[in-house]
């Protein structure tokens, strides 16, 4: 089995620890290894580093590279241009050799979190088996722990293999209102769609030909002509996997995966997994809080004091600080939006 990282994300909810060069996916925001690194980590022994292929940018490929240095250079792909998902996945599959296209792939974001990394593995070899079995199209979903808002959502349908746990997907639903997440939570009829696919290569390029075949025509044109894909890749179109190819499919698959996930989305999610003190804060770094409650401080230079505050996101780095209520860390991009409007790249 190969997997495939999807690493070529801003992160700029982690504003301003996160930055263009240094994105979320680059941070040890938990640790001493980065989230990149925990990714490749948690994979072996299932996927050993050197069957990890990491899809990026050109910005980033060289930081990438120092980061796992053993996974081989060359399985670090350098994406021409953002083009979405779909592009990217189907790109770095054609520059995979064509006996490893034929082989189960596993495609994973680069920035999530997992508590439990042998439930994760687990998983992903049952999924491995109904791959290999039925040349099935997979999605790993996540056993939904609340009634979530923020994610997408996958509806169960029949019952494959009662012994896996194996289900068909019925449907793909988008982030659903609150009233519409807690049913979902309270019927069990739903998981989380984390964005973890699985599939022989060969399969999945073959579907994506068939339903965008602007694209697959772009990516047999660069395969016959790799000096020309520089101008070929930014004419393809834009478009995510999850409407290129999954929610089209006439039967994809899915498993529950209960294993601690987390996507890391803004500073509250990482406020989550930190241990809290009596007080309910939780720090990273040279921290101090005296009469102060439920606060995350993070401090990646220098020191951040608080005194009688509640509720609070503050982030201090060596040239900037950041504090806000944490309820409202999903808005940090708006920050960044401000100051890339005034052309303040010193701080993005």
């Amino acid at each position: 089995m190969q997997a495939l990282i999807l690493a070529g994300g801003s992160g700029t909810r982690f504003w301003p620890l996160s930055r263009r060069l240094r994105p979320k996916q680059l941070l040890a925001l938990e640790g001493e290894h980065s989230l990149l690194q925990q990714t490749v980590d948690r994979l072996a022994p299932t996927i050993e580093p050197t069957a990890v292929w990491v899809c990026t940018t050109e910005a980033l490929a060289d930081a990438i590279r120092q980061q796992l240095p053993e996974v081989p250079p060359h399985q670090i792909l350098a994406e021409p241009e953002g083009r979405n998902t779909a592009p990217a996945i189907g790109w770095s599959l054609r520059s995979m050799p064509e006996e490893i296209r034929n082989e189960p792939v596993a495609v994973l974001p680069a920035d999530h979190r997992f508590a439990d990394p042998t439930a994760f593995r687990e998983t992903l070899l049952l999924a491995k088996a109904a791959v290999e079995r039925d040349d099935r199209v997979m999605t790993l979903g996540v056993t939904p722990r609340w009634a979530e808002t923020g994610y997408g959502y996958l509806e169960l349908g029949d019952e494959i293999d009662p012994k896996t746990g194996l289900r068909d997907v019925a449907s793909f639903t988008e982030k659903p209102d609150a009233d519409t997440a807690q049913g979902y939570y309270q019927d069990r009829t739903h998981l989380w769609n984390a964005g973890i696919f699985l599939f022989r290569g060969t399969t999945l390029l073959s579907h994506l030909a068939r339903f965008e075949p602007e694209i697959g025509r772009g990516l047999e044109l660069m395969a016959q002509q790799p000096e020309r894909t520089a101008e070929i890749y930014p004419t393809l179109p834009s478009i995510s996997i999850d409407y290129a190819v999954m929610e089209r499919l006439e039967s994809i698959a899915t498993l529950p995966l209960d294993c601690g996930w987390s996507d890391l989305g803004s500073w509250e999610a990482l406020a989550e997994i930190l241990p809290a003190n009596g007080d309910g804060n939780r720090a990273q770094g040279d921290t101090l809080a005296i009469d102060a409650r439920d606060n995350l401080l993070y401090s990646d230079a220098g020191t951040i004091a608080v005194l009688g505050v509640e509720g609070l996101v503050v982030v201090r780095t060596g040239d900037a600080v950041l504090v806000m209520p944490k309820d409202r860390s999903q808005e940090v991009r708006r920050i960044v939006k401000e100051y890339r409007s005034r052309q303040r790249n010193d701080l993005l």
